[in-house]
């Protein structure tokens, strides 16, 4: 059976505004602490439902929930080894905060657990201190007037047939290599919600405060 609730999941990279993030959270979601993404419990006062990784640089001492335990030399990262749990448990709507930073590799494996989670019928959004990142494709995606700005950006094979409408940049019909990434610091007209739709492929919004 699909489980209803979703899975915010925390990853070691560092977060300066806790309030923000708590913002996104609901009463249901099952909290998940990727190994040095343990460190954030304190400051978002947030119980582990399960903690998840080899701890080369965090220690579960203490907690009471469900830990697992990865070896040290493996080919998935510790977040990629709890998104993989998770689904096998049924999940399919994910949460994720402290995986974007000063790690450019691990940021950008990261922003690739979002096309992981797409190929096998899940959602997923990243949320930072500036904004959220999202994967988006044939499903309109709407913008809300109170982002600054938005952005497009593509991260493997062509987008084609992609439409914007009610924004500064509208396009119709158009196409976004990996190569050209012009769907940069877009913004929402005056109160107007902005909407885009990709008829083929995926891109990134990346909706920014």
């Amino acid at each position: 059976m699909v489980k209803k609730e979703r899975c915010a999941v925390f990853a070691g990279a560092p977060i300066a505004d806790y309030k923000r993030i708590k913002a996104y959270l609901r009463p249901d979601d099952y909290i998940v602490y990727c190994d040095r993404g343990l460190r954030h419990k304190r400051s978002l006062d947030l119980p582990a439902d399960l903690i998840v990784g080899d701890f080369d640089s965090c220690t579960p001492a203490g907690e009471t929930c469900e830990i697992i335990a990865l070896p040290r030399k493996k080919d998935d990262t510790d977040t990629l080894a709890a998104i993989k749990v998770l689904l096998q448990r049924g999940y399919r709507d994910f949460l994720l905060a402290g995986v974007i930073g000063e790690r450019l590799d691990h940021s950008l494996a990261n922003l690739a657990i979002l096309l992981y989670l797409e190929e096998r019928q899940a959602e997923g959004k990243i949320i930072d201190d500036y904004g959220e990142i999202s994967l988006i494709g044939r499903q309109t995606a709407e913008i809300e007037n109170d982002y600054s700005y938005f952005s497009l950006i593509n991260i493997y094979g062509t987008a084609k047939g992609i439409s914007i409408i009610d924004a500064a940049y509208p396009l119709t019909d158009a196409e976004i290599t990996c190569s050209y990434p012009y769907g940069v610091s877009n913004e929402v007209l005056p109160g107007k919600t902005a909407k885009v739709k990709v008829a083929e492929g995926h891109l990134l919004l990346l909706k920014i405060r």
